[in-house]
């Protein structure tokens, strides 16, 4: 009898330039489906749960734990695969999803913050058989939404898209998601010698506008939300989903049913989107305090305050201000962290606050997941859930938590 491989052993049959025929089982986490040959782990890009595919090898880690590949040619198709809307896929990096219908798309999303919330924040599976990743205002079915686009210019002044994982430029000619107002810009089209990046945007209520190698202080664009509008530094985060905005503040909203004379804390508040809304909410009576490290936001952030003066700004790192604030208590905490999470010791920290609610914007499920595990320890639960196709045609999904103590 032979016994199967070790991972080592089929690590070593599978070199990068191999091809081999795989069947795909499952969707995961950053664009990739699951196979397995011989006992190893392929992550392969460009194909469908339930297909069986070709597959060329293009990465294999020395620690032979799994190989990462593209789809050469698909022997068995999904029902769910469509063609392509664009002629780039498969070659730029940005989009993943592009060969399946959207509807389709959303539940594979749905399934991978499922798969993230059972493996990585101990959730019963069982408990979100229902999640759904909800659409958002704005996109032509998945297309035509992104308001905000880096293009990198190669050393002939070309402007193009990156290929994935590599520093390699695609040349194209226009992307079938971004707003018809980058797409008036032809910046693809334009010659960019001496620059290495051009920064193209299509704001609610101002002029599109590209710029070459963009910095703090070039310009300044105006947004739209909450009935508000907002002057901010081009080079400052924005929601790039024309929709996203208000349904994040909605959801949000409802979610922590902010009260007359309540103490928020908005930790990572950027421009202050979810800081002002919230101060009206809790009148004048109540107090947010918005934290952000970088200080183009803050500045930002201040002259959206303008109106609303119990909002009080501080520029500093989250986990910082934590520990030298000397807030004891509070009623409530928005926390919008970068794509690597809170972490521990900040969500020790914050809970630590005794608030009666904590929401938790994410972009990234595996990250939540974990940041909810850190909160369960403590004696906190997931009490909801919600997820947004904030970035269609993307592996990239965006999730709304509310945290509850667990009595």
């Amino acid at each position: 009898m032979t016994s199967e491989p070790t991972t080592s052993e089929t690590a070593a049959r599978l070199a990068v330039g191999d091809e081999v025929v795989v069947d795909i089982t499952a969707v995961a986490h950053g664009g990739h489906c699951i196979a397995r040959h011989l006992g190893q782990v392929l992550f392969v890009r460009h194909c469908l749960p339930g297909e069986r595919v070709q597959v060329r090898i293009t990465d294999a880690p020395q620690h032979g734990r799994f190989v990462r590949a593209d789809t050469t040619q698909v022997v068995v198709a999904s029902p769910h695969r469509v063609k392509a809307p664009c002629a780039y896929a498969g070659r730029c990096g940005g989009c993943d999803w592009q060969h399946a219908d959207i509807a389709y798309q959303r539940e594979m999303k749905a399934d991978v913050v499922r798969e993230q919330l059972t493996r990585l924040g101990a959730e019963s599976p069982e408990r979100w058989n229902n999640l759904t990743v909800q659409p958002l205002a704005g996109d032509d079915q998945g297309l035509r939404w992104r308001t905000r686009m880096r293009f990198a210019v190669d050393g002939a002044g070309r402007a193009g898209l990156r290929a994935h994982r590599s520093h390699d430029l695609v040349a194209i000619d226009q992307c079938v998601i971004a707003a018809p107002g980058i797409t008036d810009l032809a910046i693809t089209q334009g010659a960019w010698e001496g620059s290495t990046e051009v920064l193209g945007i299509s704001p609610a209520a101002s002029t599109p506008i590209a710029l070459a190698d963009p910095r703090p202080g070039m310009a300044k664009v105006r947004e739209i939300a909450a009935d508000r509008t907002w002057a901010i530094d081009a080079t400052s985060f924005w929601q790039v989903h024309p929709g996203a905005a208000d349904a994040f503040i909605s959801t949000i909203r409802h979610m922590l049913q902010p009260q007359p004379g309540e103490h928020i804390l908005d930790l990572y508040a950027g421009v202050g989107l979810f800081a002002v809304p919230l101060a009206i909410d809790v009148g004048n009576a109540g107090r947010v305090d918005a934290v952000e490290s970088d200080p183009v936001a803050l500045r930002n952030a201040k002259r959206a305050c303008h109106d609303v003066p119990h909002v009080r700004l501080h520029e500093a790192r989250v986990d910082t201000w934590l520990q030298r604030s000397g807030i004891k208590q509070c009623d409530a905490i928005v926390l919008d962290p970068p794509r690597t999470g809170a972490g521990r010791k900040i969500m020790t920290s914050l809970l630590g606050l005794k608030p009666r609610a904590v929401v938790y914007v994410a972009c990234d499920p595996a990250a939540l997941a974990r940041d909810i595990a850190e909160a369960k320890k403590l004696g906190w639960r997931l009490a909801d859930l919600q997820a947004f196709d904030a970035f269609p045609m993307t592996h990239h999904v965006e999730c709304i938590a509310l945290l509850t103590p667990d009595r």
